[in-house]
């Protein structure tokens, strides 16, 4: 056979030489006669013969002669007879039968496509051939032989005719795969379709109408079976698709019932069935490939493969366990239906290519294919099958199928279905990558192959060239592939395939398809494979300098837009892709040389260009250049070639004028009309400064950013010479700007002036050349830019520190050495101008928040730090540079000053950034530490004078870090750094002005940060830093406390059930037994737990002992928080956050217990602890601060400490009531309120400090501040009134003024509306603290008075400055924002209410508060300050009368009360009271509430007239007693509205409240007309038995028969009738054992005062005798009688041997001691009492006196002044007969000077030991506060006969003054008055109080000061004390026998003086009486002539 087909080869080639071979191998074919035989039989010669002849025709089909090509189609025509088994030689094998139709169809099928003519010939035979194969019977012939040509057929399918394909088709579809019958066929589409729409992956839902994908495998498909017939026999081939269900989740097999029926169906299909659907689907592939066919029957075929591929997936799936067959049978099987598959998705392939492009269904159709396609070969990838043969080339044929569809499908879809491509290609290409790379390199070469499609752009006329969307998405999904796998092979493989593309096409290629080709090869250099890398940059770098050669040619004036945008866009576009995707560190410095490199070149070769080249071509690479830089740290050493480029690349954006404006100023004009290049390059430096930005606001923004990664241009460092030479190298000669032009030059210096802001004038640059301007322009340019682009933070880190920024390239300029004096000032204005643009942009950003506000802080910080280290320069001018600089810095943002990176490069800076080269420069080291001391101390005191906790905070922090550094010599100079400032900080100078740190409550704060154990004093700046070093130790020592244990904790694997011992503070075993931690892990979060348990449960215990009033242990509470804060602070960096709920109750109970606990000591702890925590975490700032405002919100919901707001916590206003103070009678609360308010003033102090520290850098905690601001101003009262709160609300109010001055702070701009309505309600609520009277409070801290003071003095400093500032800019005619609040249709302002101006309301407010303000604060200064003799600058305010109206009326607009607070607190002003008294009466009716408003419509006036304004009394609320009794005098006429109100005060109060006034009450009974008092006290008898006995002695009393004086009325007749009246009515309205207790009570007193009378005939030796025999006469009737002059002592026995005569003119008064019980207390706790029985003495005046004195010392108690005044008790029973008191455990100083023979001084030291002993000292200080408070009492009451027997002293030194005979106008001797001082100062009594004997002594001083806050105190209440005397006026005491008592009463008061001028009246009182010589002339007399020791 070899020979015959070499032969036939050989007549091939010679048709015409070997005809007669050729007519003689036709002879030897069978005839056609004898072929169309019956039953014709072939020999073999006879088939080689026809083989021969056919391969003769398939080489050479024209040239052949025609009866060779009969013989052929004559042997076509009769194959349906070779059907036959008889038709063959005999025992011709079937192989051999089917390599016959192999061949012959082979040779028939190549010669037909070879010659057309003979195709057509053919095409009329092949028809009939095949169906006679496909409908071959077995009666017909052979079957297996129909077979065998039918596949021999579907591998070499001949031409048919067109009518025979829609025969051919049919016949398929019937015979093999039947098909359904159009309306189910259009049912099952219509299903495959919903289903699609609903699962496929693909389904993008853009078809309308249904018109969605089909479904991929995941629908339900089912199909009927087909049969085909052969030779009669019947086989059927039934579909592997039928009824089967695809969508199955997984491969899992066989768990899979519904899989398991699957497989199934899969086994019932036989293996010949299986064969004959290949032949039939190989067979319509190849119909479809010849002919076109109906498109129904498209539809058909379609439907079909579709349902294969559906299946196929499922089966792929399928694993061999899933199977019954198993073996070789299986393998046939699982290879016979792979084969099915492989025909089918050819057949489906195929059966698009008819299709429409265009048409919608076609899309669907592509798109459903790619999707079927796809999932097969994803399918593949991952079957059990993949390595078997034919499961390969299925996947092969799979991908070529993709490869080929594809293109199409991205022609007009970009959605869901590309992305699903791009994801499975990744995955064949990484599958198949490694294992068959045939198929994965078909694949990428098949879809790469669309690319080579070339099109004829030049035959498309329209400009808009079209490119084929196939091309743009090929080239975009080869790019991805090659990203997403990132293997070299596969970009060798694709890129020369885009390089050639590129390199073939020209300009007329479309713009767009360069574009993606340039995007491709530019992404896929990005993946670092350096072979591609360099290949595409050495293209595009090589393109883009032909670009610009090719300028200015004749051929560029006529090229075709497209190269301008390629030059423009493309290549730019490219070069970005690069420098944006390349990653490997080399390859990007590779890049970003040569970038840099073509900048330069192109910037050299634009110079020789005209039309702006230089621009064109360096604009659009700037933005890759800042890509490539955005990495590229300019602080590291640099290469000096790439520094030569950055040079140049800035140079040229100088001299084109590339660089953004950096001057907001419009720049000076330059005249101007040409626009070539010349004139453009002389304008660009200008334009460059000060706009306007001529080009791409991209390149703007690209050359912003490569500022960021341009190290500093300084070349060389040796002469500017060579730099000089360098820089003229960078001019093209050629060029007009060059080198000898000096226009030019002149342009350029004087861009260069703009640029630096005129600091250097362009005169001075005359020596500088233009080249030389051109590039300190650059440098300006450059330097300024860095700060406009992003603050100055260089690339680098991504941490923000003092290394990354730009001042540290600035500076290098100023270190370059010979620097002539033009360029020096050239370079330092760039200093200067690039910190303006720093600050400009830092406060452009102030009201950023989030990230923002973070990055605005750090870049504020690392400026800061670096110049701190600047200091450290070697050049001198450096160094003043930054120190200058940072001097401004830290003015503009002061929050630099606590910043903890600030601070450790200020402490530690020096020490570490030496340079080794000047270590030995003894005079460099001395400056700097000089330097750097000057700098350290200037930052610590200013930074100590606005927030003191914090830095000291700070200040311990560091001093933890320099304790914990190695170096010796660093802590030894940090510590004698803050040494040093300690010390200079001792002086109360240490800054200028007032700070924050002079507000006491901050000062308080700062010594409880500072850890020192001591109160505030006037030395406590020098405590400050001194504590700093031990309180640092201790928090070192807690910190390696924690440390230590969690050590030993892990190191012996955690603690086994330990018992552990209560309370911490004892040291290690303590801590051990349960403390605290930090970081390895399990063991850690087991010790961590369980020392957070333990400080839980304690802080806990810790706070329930304070709830249940308990004292909390100081000691015990500060170690247990200090440790707390350690354990919180050692674990703040570990990464386990298993205790992070544990951590954060921990931290929450640190903030809260203080507050829980609200005394001064646990808030000093808490300070301490919450400064710890916010220095050494700063990450916790705002959690602290949220948590402390949260408490403090809640100690205002508590009503706790400052907001305390009970009556009771009131102070003298509670303790006085009722009896000088309105209102009910309170407890006591269970602690004094002000150690809470002092507590509240330390934590204020602290918060405020906060303030200072965050309120220009963190609006979250400002705003934190303001909700507790806002919620602490309710509009609702919610503050204490006690004054000892004054200071502490005013620090408040400070507080909430300093934050509402925050609205002009950019970052509280947007809250300026609620800051102006907050600050309304400070307003409110501060004037609201002057809404009751003024009171004084004496607190025992040392110098908490002055501290008041000086607190409200700060706030009136603040408040007149802001007024100040507010005139001021009233005056400039800058209107102030005052806020609109409120509508001005209806005037109603949230805080004010109704108004008529807002703005002049404001102002009128402002002022009154700040008169109000200022005489609070001119009181507190009195008050702390009481002997001081200057004047307080508010002491004497210059107002007019006319302003005074209008305070008043100001004020009562805001509050009434606040009104008449102000005429209380000016009682002297007549403007104000007049002013007052008219609101009141015209306002009458809503002041009903008001009290204190009673005397100013309740006048003997209105009395008189019988006002309307009186009918209002019945409404009004009570007053107090003092004021109704007041109402009682003769002056008021007993008004019936009047009288009834006092009654029904009176009845408001209980009877036992009014007893001490019941002297007062009965002489109200002479002008009780209408008998209505009478009616009060006979109600009030039946309420209290006391009080009716009380009353009942009192009337008796007032029973004294007077004879009036010849010709005089008798007044009191009247009222001596009524007054046993009265007596009896009060006996008559007894119950029976009230009755029995009055008689009881009366019968036994009148006994023992009967006594009296038995003794008077007895002698004096007798008398002692016969009181004892009296006494034993008198029997106790019951236990339950009281002495009558203290009825709160029951007597329990009389001491019938304590009776004493006592020695009187003529009567004989006794003492008689009684045995006495407190009737509220313990009964068998028996005291004695005694006390004088008087007959014949008047007792009333002594009564009213001890009245007076026991009101002062309710005052003094009141307002916590330590004086003694001892109102004993004293009662008169009858007519001149009464009981006296007498004081216990004294003896008077005549009797001890009868004993001793020297003064006070003597008996002191002999009684309490020597002179500066403590019992002396206590002696003394006992005598000097008695005798303070009998001075006040002196001074008002005036007693005389002051004698050494009326001054008792106690057991313990108190003077105790007795005998009140002689009172207010009345003296001895006929009123001779001849004792002139005040009280009795003598001699002896001086020598205790002031041991200097000049005045000068520290103990004279405080009486002094005593004396004058008694004096003080007293003041406030003199109303009350004057109505209480004036009641008794008509009593006919002797002390009203002559003058005006009343009037000089009021006068000794001095309402019309000030504080101040009273504090200087009481001095000048002390000052007179002391050792005044009428009184010891007195005391002579008294000696003289009654005996009494002197």
């Amino acid at each position: 056979m070899e020979a015959l087909t070499e032969l036939c080869d050989i007549i091939a080639e010679n048709p015409k030489q070997f005809s007669e071979k050729l007519a003689w191998i036709c002879g030897r074919c069978p005839q056609t006669e004898w072929l169309l035989a019956e039953s014709p039989r072939v020999s073999r010669s006879h088939l080689n013969a026809v083989l021969a002849v056919a391969r003769i025709i398939s080489k050479n089909p024209e040239s052949t002669d025609n009866r060779a090509k009969s013989v052929v189609t004559d042997f076509l025509s009769a194959v349906p007879a070779s059907f036959r088994r008889s038709f063959w030689p005999h025992s011709f094998p079937s192989q051999s039968i089917s390599a016959f139709y192999c061949d012959f169809l082979s040779y028939l099928s190549c010669a037909a496509d070879l010659s057309p003519e003979f195709g057509t010939e053919v095409a009329r035979f092949t028809g009939e051939v095949v169906i006679a194969a496909t409908s071959c019977r077995e009666s017909d012939g052979d079957p297996s032989i129909s077979k065998a040509f039918l596949v021999a057929l579907s591998q070499n399918f001949p031409s048919i005719l067109q009518s025979d394909g829609d025969k051919l088709m049919t016949m398929l579809l019937d015979q093999f795969v039947v098909s359904p019958s159009p309306k189910e066929h259009q049912r099952q589409q219509n299903s495959d379709e919903t289903s699609s729409a609903q699962s496929s992956p693909v389904s993008t839902n853009r078809h309308p109408s249904g018109l969605n994908e089909e479904s991929s495998p995941g629908s339900t498909v089912s199909s009927k079976s087909s049969s085909v017939v052969m030779n009669g026999g019947s086989i059927v081939w039934k579909s592997g698709v039928d009824q089967l269900s695809f969508g199955f989740s997984d491969g899992s097999g066989g768990s899979n019932p519904m899989f398991r029926q699957q497989v199934a169906s899969f086994e019932d299909e036989s293996i010949e069935s299986l064969e004959m659907q290949e032949i039939a689907f190989r067979l319509i592939t190849h119909i479809l490939d010849k002919v076109k066919i109906d498109s129904k029957l498209q539809d058909q075929v379609r439907f079909i493969a579709k349902k294969q591929l559906q299946s196929l997936s499922a089966f792929l799936k399928s694993r061999k366990r899933d199977w019954n067959e198993q073996g070789p049978v299986l393998k046939t099987r699982v290879n016979a239906k792979l084969s099915v598959y492989h025909a089918a998705a050819k057949m489906k392939i195929k059966s698009l290519v008819s299709l429409e492009t265009d048409g919608k269904t076609s899309k669907r159709l592509v798109l459903e294919t790619l999707a079927l396609l796809l999932d097969a070969a994803d399918a593949c990838l991952t079957s059990v099958w993949r390595k078997m043969k034919a499961c390969e080339e299925l996947f092969g044929s799979l991908l070529s199928g993709i490869a080929k569809i594809a293109p199409d499908t991205w022609a007009s879809n970009q959605g869901a279905m590309i992305e699903s491509i791009f994801k499975t290609s990744c995955e064949i290409i990484e599958s198949g990558w490694d294992k068959d790379r045939a198929p994965v390199d078909t694949f990428i070469m098949g879809l790469a192959s669309s690319i080579r499609e070339r099109n004829d752009y030049e035959e498309q006329v329209d400009r808009e060239k079209h490119v084929p969307a196939v091309q743009l998405n090929v080239i975009r999904l080869l790019a991805d592939l090659n990203v997403a796998v990132k293997k070299p092979d596969v970009a060798d493989m694709i890129l020369p395939l885009f390089i050639e593309s590129l390199e073939e096409g020209d300009a007329s290629t479309p713009s767009f398809l360069r574009l993606q080709l340039l995007d491709a090869i530019s992404r896929i250099a990005t993946l670092g494979f350096e072979k591609s890398y360099r290949e595409t940059v050495v293209l595009m770098t090589r393109s883009y300098l032909s670009k610009l050669s090719s300028v200015g040619s004749v051929e560029s004036k006529t090229s075709a837009p497209e190269a301008t945008t390629e030059r423009v866009e493309t290549l730019p576009a490219g070069f970005l892709t690069i420098a944006s995707g390349l990653k490997d560190t080399k390859l990007r410095s590779d890049y970003r040389h040569r970038l840099l490199s073509l900048c330069s070149d192109v910037g050299l070769a634009a110079e020789s260009k005209s039309g702006g080249s230089g621009v064109d071509f360096l604009g659009p690479l700037l933005p890759a250049v800042a890509e490539i830089c955005s990495d590229f740290d300019p602080t590291l050493d640099v290469e000096p070639s790439l520094l030569k480029l950055f040079r140049n690349l800035w140079f040229y954006v100088a001299l084109f004028g590339l660089a953004p404006p950096i001057v907001k100023a419009p720049s000076p004009a330059v005249k101007s009309t040409s626009n070539s290049v010349n004139s453009s390059g002389s304008m660009s430096g200008l334009q460059a400064v000060g706009g306007p930005y001529m080009w791409n606001t991209q390149w703007a923004l690209a050359v912003q950013r490569i500022s960021q990664g341009t190290p500093p241009l300084v070349v060389s460092s040796v002469k500017w010479l060579e730099d000089e030479l360098e820089l003229n190298a960078l001019h093209n000669p050629g060029s007009r700007r060059g080198n000898g032009n000096e226009k030019v030059a002149s342009t350029q210096r004087l861009a260069l002036s703009t640029a630096l802001g005129g600091r250097v004038d362009v005169a001075a640059m005359n020596t500088i050349s233009g080249v030389k301007a051109t590039y300190l322009l650059a440098v300006a340019l450059l330097e300024i830019i860095r700060f406009i682009s992003n603050g100055g933070i260089l690339n680098g880190d991504s941490s923000v520190s003092a290394s990354r920024s730009a001042f540290s390239c600035v500076f290098e300029y100023l270190k370059t050495p010979n620097l002539t004096p033009a360029v020096s000032q050239c370079l330092t204005a760039i200093v200067h101008r690039s910190f303006e643009t720093a600050v400009s942009w830092l406060e452009d950003r102030i009201s950023h928040t989030g990230k923002d506000a973070r990055n605005r802080e750090l870049t504020t910080y690392a400026h800061a730090c670096f110049l701190i280290k600047s200091m450290s320069q070697r050049d001198e001018h450096v160094r003043d540079i930054s120190v200058n600089l940072l001097t401004q810095l830290r003015d503009k943002f002061p929050q630099v000053l606590w910043h903890s990176s600030c601070l450790d490069s200020l402490l530690f800076s020096v020490h570490n950034s030496t340079p080794s080269t000047v270590v030995n420069d003894p005079a460099w080291t001395a400056a700097v530490r000089s330097l750097y001391q000057k700098v350290v101390r200037e930052w610590i005191i200013i930074s100590l004078s606005y927030a003191p906790c914090t830095s000291q905070g700070l200040l311990q922090d560091k001093l933890c870090k320099a304790n914990t550094w190695q170096r010796a010599q660093t802590t030894t100079d940090v510590v004698s750094l803050l040494s040093e400032i300690m010390i200079g900080t001792g002086k109360n100078e240490i800054w200028s002005g007032i700070r924050t740190a002079n507000i006491p409550a901050v000062m308080a704060a700062a010594a409880a940060a500072s850890g020192a154990n001591v109160k505030v004093s006037e030395s406590f700046n020098l405590e400050v830093l001194g504590t700093g070093v031990v309180s640092a130790t201790v928090k070192c020592n807690h910190a390696g406390e924690i440390a230590g244990m969690r050590r030993l904790y892990n190191s012996i694997g955690g603690f086994q059930s330990v018992s552990t011992p209560s309370g911490i503070g004892g040291g290690l075993q303590r801590l051990i037994s349960g403390a605290f931690s930090q970081a390895p892990q399990p063991e850690d979060d087991s010790f961590n737990e369980m020392l957070i348990a333990r400080f839980v449960r304690l802080l806990q215990q810790f706070v329930n002992t304070a709830e249940k009033g308990g004292e909390v242990d100081k000691s015990q509470f500060r170690e247990t928080c200090s440790q707390a804060t350690a354990l919180l602070l050692s674990n703040l960096g570990a990464e386990s956050k298993t205790n992070v709920e544990g951590f954060s109750q921990l931290l929450r109970l640190l903030c809260w217990c203080p507050a829980y606990i609200s005394t001064p000591d646990a808030m000093e702890t808490g300070i301490f602890i919450w400064t710890w925590l916010v220095s050494a975490a700063p990450q916790l700032v705002s959690l602290v601060l949220a948590e402390l405002v949260d408490a403090w919100i809640w100690t205002i919901d508590t009503k706790r400490g400052l907001f305390a707001s009970d009556v009771r916590y009131s102070g003298p206003a509670a303790k006085l009531r009722p009896h000088l103070a309105p209102g009910e009678p309170e407890e006591s609360p269970e602690s004094d309120p002000v150690d809470q308010i002092v507590a509240h003033r330390l934590w204020l102090g602290f918060l405020i400090d906060r303030f200072e520290v965050v309120r220009h850098n963190s609006t979250e905690q400002l705003l934190l501040l303001g909700r507790m601001l806002q919620r602490s101003t309710d509009l609702d009262w919610c503050f204490t009134r006690h004054p000892a709160a004054a200071g502490t609300f005013f620090s408040l109010m400070l507080l909430g003024l300093k934050f509402c001055s925050c609205q002009t702070q950019g970052n509280m701009q947007k809250f300026r509306s609620g800051l102006q309505l907050l600050e309304d309600r400070i307003y409110r609520t501060s004037l609201g603290w002057f809404a009751h009277q003024p009171e004084w409070y004496d607190v025992n801290i040392p110098n908490f008075c002055q501290s008041e003071a000086l607190s409200v003095s700060v706030f009136v400093h603040f408040l007149s400055s802001e007024l100040s500032d507010s005139s001021q800019s009233d005056s400039k005619g800058k209107p102030r924002e005052s806020g609109n609040l409120i509508d001005v249709t209806d005037h109603y302002h949230p805080v004010w209410g109704e108004m008529d101006n807002y703005t002049v309301g404001k102002e009128k407010r402002k002022q009154l508060l700040l008169m109000l303000c200022q005489h609070e604060a001119d009181r507190l200064d009195v008050w702390a300050q009481p002997i001081s003799s200057k004047d307080s600058p508010y002491s004497r305010l210059k107002i007019s009368s006319e302003k005074w109206t209008e305070h008043a009326k100001t004020a009562f607009s805001v509050d009434p009360r606040i009104a008449i607070s102000v005429a209380s607190r000016f009682p002297a002003n007549a403007a104000v009271k007049s002013e007052v008294t008219q609101l009141v009466q015209t306002h009458i009716v809503d002041l009903r509430t008001i009290p204190e408003a009673l005397p100013y419509f309740v006048t003997p006036k209105n009395v008189e007239e019988d006002s309307v304004l009186l009918q209002q009394l019945p409404h009004w609320a009570a007053c107090s007693i003092t004021q109704a009794l007041e109402f009682l005098t003769p002056a008021y006429k007993g008004h019936p509205r009047v009288m009834a109100y006092v009654l029904r005060v009176l009845e408001s109060y209980p009877p036992e409240r009014v007893t001490f006034f019941m002297p007062q009450l009965v002489q109200s009974l002479r002008y009780d007309e209408g008998r209505l008092v009478e009616g009060y006290l006979l109600r009030a008898t039946q309420r209290s038995d006391i009080f009716a006995h009380i009353l009942i002695w009192h009337l008796q009393g007032e029973a004294v028969q007077e004879t009036p004086k010849e010709g005089s009325i008798d007044k009191n007749a009247a009222f001596q009738e009524i007054l046993p009246e009265v007596r009896q009515h009060i006996i008559d309205g007894f119950t029976p054992s009230a009755l029995d207790m009055f008689t009881r009570e009366f019968d036994f007193f009148d006994k023992v005062t009967s006594i009296s009378g038995v003794l008077f005939p007895l002698p004096k030796e007798e008398r002692r005798a016969g009181i004892r025999r009296e006494l034993e006469k008198i029997e106790m009737q019951g236990d339950d009688l009281y002495l009558p002059t203290a009825p709160n002592k029951l007597v329990r026995g009389i001491r019938v041997d304590s009776g004493i005569p006592l020695q009187s003119a003529a009567k004989v008064p006794i003492m008689i001691t009684f045995n006495v019980v407190d009737r509220d207390g313990d009964h068998s706790d028996v005291k004695p009492q005694a006390c004088i029985f008087k007959v014949g003495d008047d007792c009333r005046q002594d009564v009213l006196a001890l009245q007076v004195i026991s009101l002062l010392r309710d005052i003094f108690q009141a307002v916590g002044l330590n004086l003694y005044l001892f109102p004993y008790g004293v009662l008169p029973t009858g007519d001149e007969r009464g009981i006296i008191e007498v004081v216990p455990n004294t003896r008077s100083r005549s009797q001890m000077g009868e004993t001793t023979d020297g003064g006070l001084y003597e008996i002191f030291q002999q009684d309490y030991g020597p002179v500066g002993s403590a019992t002396f000292e206590t002696a003394r200080e006992n005598f000097l506060i008695s005798s303070a408070g009998y001075a006040v009492a002196s001074l008002l009451l005036q007693p005389k006969d002051r004698h050494n027997g009326n001054l008792l002293f106690d057991d313990v030194g108190r003077l105790v003054h007795i005998d009140f005979g002689f009172i207010l106008e009345t003296s001895p001797g006929g009123n001779m008055r001849f004792e002139s001082a005040h009280f009795k100062l003598s001699h002896e009594m001086t020598q205790l109080l002031d041991p200097s004997g000049v005045m000068k002594s520290k103990t004279w001083h405080q009486f002094v000061s005593l004396c004058v806050k008694g004096y003080l105190a007293a003041r406030r209440y003199m109303d009350g004390i004057i109505s209480t005397v004036q009641m008794m006026l008509e009593s006919g005491l002797p002390c009203f026998s002559r003058g005006d008592p009343i009037g000089n009463l009021r006068k000794r008061f001095h309402p019309e003086m000030s504080e101040r001028e009273a504090a200087h009246f009481m001095i000048h009182v002390c000052t007179d009486a002391y050792n005044k010589w009428t009184t010891a002339g007195y005391d002579l007399i008294q000696y003289l002539q009654q005996g009494i020791e002197k």
